[in-house]
């Protein structure tokens, strides 16, 4: 049995696989973001680590033969979070996260004193990396950031808990802005615009490597065996792509979360940071990907849930699947940008809006059109992607949107191309951790990392792409204008 754990933003998922790929059960466990400021995003490392003791207990509970076999753990988790310990390996505030846009000034004077840094790094500086937090920090939380010792990632916090060592992975290091995404080592210039050093960075392996062992003294307490190996894993989109058997040149995934990446895996290091697109290392050796992010993506369903009082997602997205053509036609342009946006604008300023309300427009067209404004971010994002280099024609799907066909579709006539689904894909970096840890374990890549089964094919309607097309247009003009 492997163990995958997803530290993600709004949940702790946690998975059990087995040898003949069977998803034997899974248990997830709620967080809790806190805004407590315009442009933050904050959560207590301490909640990552008690969400997974909570999960864990679930599948404790129910499966306990099954929990009492894992023979190694994989981790995967949100990317970006800037978590501070001191020299007593105290955490010194709450972690700064991915969807954080105060460090945009920040950004612009890395790049101006380290012209080089988007080549190096593989990216432009965007308040979301890790790199700009800290040098935010040493501005605005001076005494804090003289206390700081080691910064870890979030997942890589949980590592520390579970196995007492800091490690990283390769995947997860390349959006800090410290890495040298080519040749996949910690950037001394890097580390100086920030004011650290090697000695303040976790220590580097490749995700499908061991990157410690399970404690004794956290498995007795956690009913596991002691001395099991805790793989490097893997930032979620290269942990989702591994989850996807996304591991050769060409194949890749859209991710329908909290956030909407679209995501390629590239057989070198192909940079293009004009397009706003990242290229980072994937989460097992020898490979890279490309990868567009939009920062609010089906967390863009659940603020409209939230704005408009109905009980659940699920009901507000069959309220959208359920409107006619006229009055699809007649929903508002929906600009997804609650939190700035990545790709293709890099922008931390920018926000959302509605085009075209009137006194017709319902809950169901605002749905409607909130959905539609996501898929043309992602549409945005795959174009930016094509622009870096990366040709595409078919992608899975994965992330909790992908539970919606309704979406899938949308997607696959938006973007024409084939969108494909697979059974268990919701749980795709979870997954792909427990495949990092069989890999760890000692399983080849080829057996490990295939595709799941396919769940359903979505190809691209050619009457919806007609209907979309205009509109896409008019969405592009908005920001334009």
């Amino acid at each position: 049995m492997y163990l995958g754990i997803d530290v993600g933003t709004s949940e702790v998922k946690i998975l059990l696989l087995d040898r003949n790929h069977q998803q034997i059960a899974h248990a997830s466990h709620p967080l809790e973001i806190f805004r407590p400021a315009p442009r933050h995003s904050e959560q207590q490392p301490s909640s990552w680590w008690t969400a997974t003791v909570n999960a864990l207990g679930q599948l404790r509970a129910a499966h306990p033969v099954a929990y009492g076999a894992v023979q190694a753990i994989g981790l995967s988790g949100q990317m970006h979070g800037a978590v501070l310990l001191d020299g007593n390996h105290q955490v010194l505030r709450p972690a700064i996260l991915w969807n954080d846009t105060r460090a945009d000034a920040e950004c612009l004077a890395m790049m101006a004193e380290l012209p080089s840094l988007p080549r190096l790094a593989g990216s432009r500086a965007m308040p979301g990396f890790t790199a700009p937090k800290l040098r935010w920090l040493a501005v605005h939380e001076p005494t804090v950031f003289g206390h700081v010792a080691k910064v870890l990632l979030p997942k890589d916090y949980v590592r520390f808990l579970l196995t007492g060592e800091f490690v990283t992975d390769m995947s997860d290091a390349s959006g800090t802005m410290w890495l040298d995404v080519e040749k996949r080592y910690w950037s001394d210039a890097a580390l100086a615009l920030t004011g650290l050093t090697q000695a303040h960075m976790p220590r580097l392996v490749e995700g499908s490597e061991a990157g410690g062992l399970l404690s004794a003294e956290v498995a007795k307490a956690l009913g596991l065996q002691a001395g099991i190996p805790v793989a490097g894993g893997g930032g979620d989109n290269a942990a989702s792509a591994v989850g996807m058997g996304a591991v050769e040149a060409g194949q890749g995934f859209i991710s329908l979360g909290t956030s909407g990446v679209v995501f390629v895996v590239t057989p070198t290091y192909q940079p293009n940071a004009a397009s706003a697109t990242h290229a980072f290392c994937h989460a097992v050796p020898n490979r890279w990907h490309q990868m567009s992010v939009m920062l609010s993506a089906a967390s863009c369903l659940q603020w409209a849930t939230r704005l408009l009082g109905v009980s659940s997602e699920a009901v507000l997205e069959a309220r959208a699947s359920a409107l006619g053509p006229e009055a699809r036609a007649q929903a508002p342009v929906f600009l997804p940008y609650l939190s700035g946006e990545r790709t293709p604008h890099n922008s931390a300023t920018l926000r959302g809006s509605f085009h075209g309300l009137s006194h017709d427009t319902d809950a169901s067209m605002l749905a409607y059109s909130v959905m539609e404004g996501v898929t043309f971010g992602l549409h945005d994002g795959l174009a930016a992607l094509r622009e870096a280099g990366s040709v595409v024609d078919r992608l899975s799907l994965v992330g909790g949107g992908a539970c919606s066909q309704f979406w899938a579709q949308q997607l696959a006539s938006s973007l024409e191309i084939d969108i494909v689904t697979h059974t268990g894909s919701a749980a795709g970096g979870a997954l792909g951790a427990a495949r990092l840890a069989w890999l760890a374990d000692g399983g080849d890549i080829n057996a490990v990392c295939t595709a799941p089964p396919v769940d359903r094919v979505y190809h691209p309607d050619a009457g919806e792409t007609c209907f979309l097309k205009p509109r896409y247009s008019r969405f592009r003009d908005l920001y334009a204008g």
